[in-house]
């Protein structure tokens, strides 16, 4: 194992979230001192399972089982106090007591119209939904780029957060009328804050004067975002996508640090592809195959309970994501769903009217006409959850991960053979 270690590194989904960062935040999170979320809001869903223990975690960074470690939820997050609140307690009843949680003071409030509004606007959409979970991830992150949104540090000064809301209402409220929506009334909703704001006062700081104390101090820092890059809402499959920017890219500016902290980016991504919502997915597959990996890996969506869609191995997405969000390395999870198939592909590139491309198109239109150019390799039906090292997989297994580092330039430090931590791993030490 060679070491190649830095003390502040990104974990970021390379496809259209759901790849297991969870599971890979809490591993490397024991060697470290600081555990940061830094974009997307309780729409995203972590599933982290150890102790024989699943726990499902959506704003909470993946370091909250460690007391030791301090977990920001940073400013380029959307929080939902009322959901946040709800899930720490039901950690809380798991017997997860003991943790240190911070969030920022500049990060963006989720409040009760947004999830109407979200649904509202999906609706209208028609046949061309998005997609979204409807929790008001989108409308939050409007309003804060609106300038009309409300922080969480606003909830802790009573006065200025009175008059930022009784702003806010008049525009939110004007918009509800206009949609023939229930409007809200002053009182409860300040009532209702203001108290939440009380909850998570000892928590609320300036979170980037801490990384940044932090970073002076030789801290080991891990920075894990929500979703993936494929839906990403620069570089993703727009408009099928998020509302803010899961790569490491984003990192910077939504904690409060300069890039030049970021050592190493670690990209995570499935040995298969799988997506949650509409939008395109050039190598889906909707046969029994489909079925087969979907139950071997458990592909139901965490917030929702959705079926998500699975497909080979997108290996032009994998690269676009590994250029935007500058991956040097790779974890490759649920590997072991693949074992018991005679074959498995790898999409090494498209074709569009005719044209090979190695590029993913900026239009849906394009991109919905990009048939997978898929290249074969042999299967095994060897069970793999029992491996603690690569060499003791199977050859063809050997080989798919050497094809993978071959086509994306990216070396597979880390492999994921089962849900648990002991089920994990490490070719490289870069932490």
């Amino acid at each position: 194992m060679k070491a190649d270690s830095g003390k502040r590194v990104v974990i970021v989904g390379t496809q259209w979230g759901d790849e297991g960062k969870g599971k890979v935040t809490d591993y490397f999170a024991a060697r470290a001192d600081v555990v940061v979320r830094y974009q997307g809001g309780n729409n995203a869903g972590h599933t982290i399972v150890f102790g024989g223990k699943k726990y499902a975690l959506q704003t909470t960074p993946s370091g909250i089982f460690n007391p030791q470690i301090i977990n920001v939820i940073a400013n380029g997050v959307v929080v939902n106090p009322v959901a946040l609140q709800g899930e720490l307690e039901r950690l809380e009843s798991q017997g997860i007591t003991d943790y240190n949680l911070r969030i920022s003071n500049r990060a963006a409030v989720v409040m009760p119209w947004h999830s109407v509004l979200d649904g509202a606007y999906e609706e209208m959409k028609g046949g061309k939904l998005i997609g979204t979970t409807k929790k008001g991830i989108g409308p939050a992150y409007a309003d804060k780029y609106n300038r009309i949104g409300i922080r969480m540090g606003d909830l802790l000064d009573p006065e200025y957060f009175a008059e930022r809301l009784h702003n806010v209402l008049q525009v939110k409220n004007m918009e509800l009328q206009m949609l023939g929506l229930p409007t809200f009334e002053f009182d409860a909703v300040f009532e209702q804050y203001r108290a939440l704001g009380e909850r998570f006062r000892p928590c609320i700081c300036d979170t980037s004067v801490l990384l940044n104390k932090a970073i002076e101090e030789g801290k080991k820092i891990l920075f894990e975002g929500a979703q993936g890059v494929m839906l990403c809402i620069d570089h993703g499959t727009f408009p099928y996508v998020t509302s803010s920017s899961p790569t490491a890219a984003s990192v910077p500016v939504n904690t409060g640090i300069a890039p030049r902290y970021v050592d190493n980016v670690l990209g995570v991504c499935k040995a298969y592809c799988t997506r949650v919502g509409e939008g395109p997915f050039p190598t889906e597959l909707h046969d029994e195959l489909a079925h087969y990996i979907r139950e071997r890996g458990h592909e139901y969506c965490t917030v929702t309970g959705r079926p998500r869609r699975v497909g080979w191995l997108d290996v032009v997405a994998l690269r676009h994501a590994a250029r935007v969000s500058g991956v040097n390395y790779l974890s490759l999870m649920l590997f072991d769903v693949l074992s018991g198939l005679e074959k498995v592909c790898i999409c090494t590139a498209y074709e569009l009217d005719g044209q090979v491309i190695d590029y993913v198109p900026s239009t849906i239109t394009e991109l919905e006409r990009c048939k997978p150019v898929l290249e074969e390799l042999p299967g095994w039906v060897e069970d793999t959850t029992t491996c603690r090292s690569v060499e003791e997989m199977p050859e063809a297994a050997q080989r798919y991960i050497a094809r993978i580092e071959e086509l994306t330039g990216a070396e597979v430090a880390v492999v994921s053979v089962g849900p648990d931590r002991e089920q994990t791993i490490l070719r490289k030490d870069f932490f």
